[in-house]
């Protein structure tokens, strides 16, 4: 997409893109593609060198997602700055806003695969899928007892699947539970059709999965009187973020075996401690905070970028916006 004098813009693209998107991307802008995840070890700009860096390519856009955007960032003149994230954290929204730079960003661009990982983290945890394999490989099959009367365990499809957050993940999970025969309840104060307080939810639950957004009126809503409040053996599973529990009453809630087990993908500061009580539990499954990781992330972030920079130049409203106030 050329400027009025028929000079094409310019994209620095330190984001992870693919598939048609991209190629939409690359008809909007000359592209400067450096992704972050190429890099070995990974390569995070701060605020001075992301500003040098734009510079150095002479970018009229910045479509980012772990890059830091402040500071001098925002003295450049930038027409918009994209974060493919739900949200846009890793840039000063104000400062941008001051500086009256567009700022988009990319909700619900990695719903699916967060999903995915919450029924893998199911299946993992109630069929003890990770102990049972560690079986296998270290020749300890047949032991005092046998496998069948290890690994028994009650069957999904019929139980209460509790979601907490019903948000563009929380739809994702909703779907896919229903249809392996769970029935689903859901509490969000901000969802009309999530209709169970969290308490009512905790009582009935047989799976509480968390796909709140992480914000001060989140924190630590999972602690020691609500996992209390939980049916004796059911699962607790978090794909979304550490903030909403409190770990220690989720580890003392799982060592009384009031819990019958749990599934995790963040931690805070994005990994436990070396020899936390966690690690050598064979009633939980960790991942490394990978719930987004997946090629369809990539593409559909990049459909999102590539429609909202069509819609902000040609004059439009991007249908995601942190600051619309900018437009006017």
């Amino acid at each position: 997409m050329a400027e009025a004098g028929g000079t094409q813009l310019r994209a620095l693209v330190t984001a992870p893109l693919r598939g048609p998107g991209f190629e939409a991307l690359r008809q909007i802008a000359e592209v400067v593609y450096e992704p972050w995840l190429d890099y070995v070890p990974i390569r995070l700009y701060d605020p001075p060198r992301l500003a040098r860096r734009l510079n150095e390519v002479g970018a009229d856009l910045l479509i980012c997602e772990a890059d830091f955007c402040s500071g001098p960032v925002m003295e450049l003149p930038l027409r918009a700055i994209v974060a493919t994230r739900g949200e846009p954290s890793n840039v000063d929204v104000p400062a941008a806003t001051a500086a009256g730079i567009p700022v988009l960003y990319t909700p619900g661009r990695n719903a699916d695969a967060v999903a995915e990982l919450t029924v893998g983290l199911l299946f993992a945890v109630n069929r003890r899928i990770i102990p049972a394999d560690r079986d296998v490989r270290t020749g300890q099959v047949f032991t005092e007892t046998l496998p069948y009367q290890r690994y028994r365990s009650e069957l999904l499809a019929g139980r209460t699947f509790g979601i907490v957050g019903l948000g563009a993940v929380g739809r994702a999970v909703r779907r896919r539970m229903e249809g392996l025969g769970l029935e689903v309840i859901a509490h969000d104060p901000y969802v009309d059709e999530a209709r169970h307080g969290l308490e009512e939810l905790l009582a009935v639950a047989d799976v509480v999965s968390m796909h709140a957004p992480p914000r001060a009126e989140t924190a630590h809503m999972m602690s020691a009187p609500q996992f209390a409040a939980m049916r004796p053996g059911a699962l607790y599973l978090n794909t979304a973020r550490a903030v909403l529990h409190d770990l220690d009453a989720l580890v003392a809630a799982l060592e009384s075996g009031h819990l019958g087990g749990c599934g995790l993908d963040h931690f805070d500061g994005e990994q436990l401690p070396e020899g936390h009580p966690l690690c050598d539990r064979d009633d939980v499954v960790l991942t490394p905070h990978i719930g987004g990781a997946s090629h369809h992330t990539e593409q559909v972030q990049a459909s999102m970028v590539a429609a909202d920079l069509r819609l902000l130049l040609g004059g439009e409203r991007p249908a995601h916006i942190a600051n619309p106030e900018v437009l006017t």
